[in-house]
């Protein structure tokens, strides 16, 4: 058997670490999907004072976690744990009042 290579995701750090990431998020959007043909999403005005779905408020919590995370980088944290810490919070405001 031939080995076979990714050349084009050789410039990718390719660890466990990455891996349940991207699974992480796999398994986030199968959920949501199955919650809107399960219970269709209604939308609702929150803090942001207009019309969201659940989908609109798991991307901006992703949207947001990301932000927190360059931010609390760039601030020069050390450990991340603060930001995921801050990010799970921010993600529970979002869906609780957004």
């Amino acid at each position: 058997m031939p080995d076979f290579a990714w050349p084009n995701f050789a410039w990718m750090a390719w660890t466990w670490q990455t891996a349940a990431f991207f699974a992480l998020i796999a398994t986030l959007l199968i959920v949501m999907t199955g919650l809107a043909l399960r219970w269709p999403e209604v939308p609702r005005r929150g803090i942001l004072r207009f019309p969201t779905t659940r989908g609109d408020r798991l991307f901006v919590t992703l949207l947001g976690a990301a932000v927190i995370h360059i931010l609390w980088i760039g601030l020069g944290g050390d450990a991340v744990w603060p930001a995921i810490g801050a990010s799970v919070l921010f993600g529970a405001a979002m869906f609780r009042w957004a």
